[in-house]
């Protein structure tokens, strides 16, 4: 399901690609966060997270994308194999939960070289406690026992602007608050156009926090220049989920207010009006009858005054910015 509005990324030309390989919160072992992204005019992707790669991949071959890869263009890999091996460039993980994680760890011993970008808290949890050759054997460059080397562990500083491997993307990474672990949003730019990717996060008023303040008044100066092409934030439960049991996460009414906060310093009138908003990381549910991301959804609208876009990718689905 996606419900668009044009109004917003009509302001300039399309800059990015955005493929969906995984888009639910946990449970949904085939379909955990992950998404692609790309300069418009680059081959190579940025992989934002990765809960599930190559379910992801098949998903989105099935649905047609990456249409100028042919089986002649892949050989001798399979067409799923070459776009993981060969078109996914280089990683960014937002923070180390399994469902982030998962499908780079389990897809290593058949990847092919690659950057990991993360944050110094990711990369300890990645090399202590996944790459350890008790979990799993160490396909990373760093860590105990034998080094595999398939991934170049590489820190990313909070505020620092950096090259994202061959993806001709650079990025910023801003600290997130998500109830005791740390995460982190990624700022994605190219061509002057930019691209913000957030990991698991809370509200600030629940996470006694700033963090997102910080990053809403950094995304209003990008809004501001029409720079600002689109989002991918977390909504993880529905607006009858009590506050206490969000566990560092969101509802539709937590980010309709922050969303608030980031109109309010960019500018007058409605600033926002048609931003592109992709809503990521809803949880399931397995109560008869009830459809969760249909009502995240219709909650979303309901108290939609700011004129946003929202937009509820589907595991497979493809879309420029």
């Amino acid at each position: 399901m996606i419900l668009s509005f044009s109004l917003y990324s009509s302001l300039a030309t399309a800059g990015f690609e955005v493929v969906a390989l995984g888009v639910d919160g946990g449970v949904s072992d085939g379909n955990l966060t992950s998404y692609l992204i790309r300069d418009d005019s680059q081959p190579v992707y940025l992989a934002l997270d990765a809960g599930s790669v190559l379910p992801g991949i098949a998903k989105a071959l099935e649905k047609g994308a990456f249409p100028e890869i042919t089986d002649e263009t892949a050989a001798p890999l399979t067409r799923q194999g070459y776009i993981f091996r060969q078109r996914i460039n280089s990683y960014f993980l937002s923070h180390a939960h399994l469902d982030h994680v998962s499908g780079l760890i389990i897809g290593s011993p058949q990847d092919s070289k690659k950057t990991i970008y993360a944050s110094a808290d990711t990369i300890d949890v990645l090399r202590n406690y996944y790459f350890n050759w008790r979990v799993w054997p160490n396909f990373t460059d760093s860590g105990s026992g034998t080094r595999l080397g398939t991934y170049r562990m590489q820190m990313v500083r909070p505020n620092q602007p950096l090259s994202l491997g061959l993806t001709r993307l650079t990025g910023e990474m801003y600290p997130l608050s998500h109830d005791k672990s740390p995460s982190s949003m990624l700022l994605i730019s190219s061509n002057n156009q930019s691209f913000a990717y957030f990991g698991d996060t809370g509200p600030d008023e629940m996470e006694k926090s700033k963090n997102l303040d910080t990053v809403w008044r950094n995304l209003a100066e990008k809004v501001k220049q029409q720079q600002l092409k689109g989002m991918i934030i977390e909504v993880s439960f529905p607006n009858d989920v009590a506050d206490n049991q969000l566990y560092g996460h969101m509802t539709p009414k937590w980010l309709l207010k922050e969303l608030k906060n980031l109109e309010k310093y960019s500018g007058e009138g409605q600033p926002l009006k048609g931003l592109p908003v992709v809503i990521s990381h809803i949880k399931p549910s397995f109560q008869q009858g009830q459809d969760v991301r249909k009502t995240i959804a219709a909650e979303l609208q309901q108290g939609n005054d700011m004129g946003v876009d929202f937009i509820l990718m589907e595991q497979g689905d493809s879309q420029r910015f």
